[in-house]
């Protein structure tokens, strides 16, 4: 099931008012390392700069407008305010600022005094402020405002899930559980649809109405079988008989963290990261037990090539949250791209230990086994995640073609073949496994007939792939058809034309039809492209240059293989 989510109408409703700073006279230093650090989405080095040189220019708003920018994108909500003080007493029409001081009206309970703030001058946005007014009406108790302001928002065009969704958290929160599922069950159940949120609040409203068999009947409706292991601890809680208690919104002060993240999600697809982002930091600040809040926050400061914060972010999330797997996987992954591949294994080790159930988990840790060339661990792992998950599930073909991989590698190619047959049984159709397993039996020179059928496929599927248009030039030069493969190894060359291998390839095809000055000018491309720290390559440096030397022919006999023109004349 697709979540619905109304962007488009919501992205008129949002400017960013970030401003790179202008010239300052003073602290010309800092401002400009402060500067060069925004460019770079890095906010601990931009709030130390910015701060300091707002140090020697206390009123300047660009200064003043970054150093806030640069705190709520830190989470520290807190030590922006009197910067956003600042900022509002100037007059100057800052957004960022706004939130800070929303924020910690919030958090010191003075709703009275956000009540107050004009919208006009002082608000966030119509759609924030409309949903931030309901809540605040229901932290005084004041029901009636309260259901009334969520309606209202729910007739502007554009934001009626997003307010009846709120609505229905409200009448939740105040143990008004009957009224919260009139509003989801409305409108064939659009509203419960709305997000993987208000699926999960929905499934713990009908818990609370003892309606765990409508429950589960819900989540398998809306949710893919094996999906999401958090999914599947609601269901083993909902069979067993459990009554979830309602933990999405239990005060004023959730329900307004969660209006900061539901917007902020759903500007997600639109809004630049950076701009997101303080929504997150928002949200985790009201509520920082909001394990989606703090997980979007980290995904976005890796997007944003933060790792060292989204790794300090990933780290918030408790081991006792059903979605700690998920945090874990990030860390790992953001670990991967930071170039801490040493620290990746370990946590996924660690994870692997802790939930041995979980395939993703293995499949995660088995899949950077094999980049790292560790290929016999590779193997191991992926049999791990194999016996977990249903054998005859279509989706799991990947698991048998990249354990085909690690087999491929270590030269066991009776189990490489059998896996990648059996990802074909699975997926007949799959590019990547017929171009593999074919170009394999190429380089075997087994079964090229069949190999030859395969790569075919495999083009037809993917024509823009230079791997698998090299396999079908390539497997033509095998069969002796050399005429036939000098278009497809051109093509494979266009669309790859600093690839080693395929310029090698290119060369020998050259040759086989007598176009020996060419061949000999690829070979020296592909030499040219070779990665002499790459050790695990296939295009081999010394025999591109003996080819270079003597030809191909003579190279063929050297190694006690038959010339090319006696494979022709075969």
């Amino acid at each position: 099931m697709t979540f619905l989510i109304r962007r488009t109408a919501l992205a008129v409703l949002f400017t960013t008012s970030f401003a790179i700073p202008a010239y300052a006279d003073t602290g010309f230093g800092a401002y400009l390392a402060g500067r060069q650090a925004i460019f770079q989405d890095d906010y601990t080095a931009a709030e130390k700069y910015f701060a300091q040189a707002l140090r020697a220019d206390p009123q300047n708003d660009r200064l003043l407008e970054n150093v806030v920018v640069a705190r709520l994108s830190l989470g520290e909500v807190k030590r922006a305010l009197p910067i956003a003080q600042t900022i509002e007493e100037l007059g100057l029409p800052n957004q960022p600022a706004k939130m800070a001081i929303a924020a910690n009206l919030v958090a010191e309970g003075k709703l009275d005094e956000l009540l107050a703030r004009d919208p006009e001058t002082q608000g966030v946005g119509p759609l924030v402020d409309g949903l931030i007014l309901g809540w605040a009406h229901m932290g005084q108790g004041a029901m009636t405002s309260a259901l009334e302001q969520f309606d209202q928002v729910a007739a502007q065009e554009g934001l009626r899930e997003f307010a009846l969704y709120h609505k229905a958290l409200a009448l939740a929160s105040v143990g008004d559980f009957e009224g919260a599922e009139a509003v989801f069950a409305a409108d064939n159940g659009v509203v419960a649809r709305f997000t993987r949120r208000a699926a999960l609040a929905r499934t713990e409203v009908l818990s609370q109405l003892d309606r765990n068999e409508d429950a589960l009947q819900f989540l398998d409706d809306v949710f893919e079988s094996g999906s999401d292991p958090s999914i599947e601890g609601y269901e083993a809680r909902l069979s067993a008989g459990e009554t979830l208690p309602f933990t999405h919104v239990r005060t004023s002060q959730d329900g307004i963290a969660e209006v900061f993240f539901s917007v902020g999600a759903a500007l997600s697809s639109e809004a630049a990261e950076n701009y997101v982002l303080l929504y997150a930091q928002v949200a985790a600040f009201l509520r920082p037990d909001h394990v989606d809040a703090i997980l979007l926050s980290a995904e976005l400061l890796d997007e944003l090539e933060q790792y060292d914060l989204a790794v300090e972010a990933y780290r918030k999330v408790p081991t006792s949250s059903s979605d700690y797997h998920a945090a874990e996987l990030g860390r790992a992954e953001v670990l991967v791209t930071a170039g801490k591949t040493d620290a990746a294994e370990e946590v996924l080790q660690t994870l692997a230990t802790q939930r041995p159930d979980l395939p993703s988990v293995h499949v995660a840790l088995a899949d950077l086994q094999r980049r790292e060339e560790s290929y016999a661990a590779a193997v191991e792992t992926y049999s791990t995640a194999i016996e977990l998950i249903d054998a005859d599930g279509g989706g799991n073909w990947f698991l048998h073609y990249a354990r085909g991989i690690s087999y491929e590698r270590l030269k066991q190619w009776d189990n490489a073949e059998a896996d990648f047959r059996r990802a074909l049984e699975l997926n007949p159709d799959q590019p990547q496994v017929l171009n593999y397993l074919g170009y394999s039996l190429v380089e075997r020179r087994e079964n090229l007939d069949e190999a030859l059928g395969m790569i075919e496929r495999a083009v037809a599927a993917r024509p823009g792939s230079g791997y698998i248009v090299d396999s079908l030039g390539w497997v033509l030069f095998r069969l002796g058809r050399y005429e036939e493969a000098v278009e497809h190894m051109e093509r494979a060359v266009e669309l790859m034309p600093v690839d080693p291998v395929v310029n090698d390839h290119l060369g020998d095809v050259y040759w086989a039809v007598g176009r020996a000055r060419e061949a000999e000018f690829q070979w020296k491309r592909a030499l040219s492209f070779i990665d002499l720290e790459d050790a695990d390559g296939e295009a081999d440096p010394e025999r591109i240059r003996r080819k270079i030397e003597v030809g191909l022919d003579e190279v063929l006999i050297e190694e006690g293989a038959a010339p090319l023109k006696v494979a022709n004349e075969g």
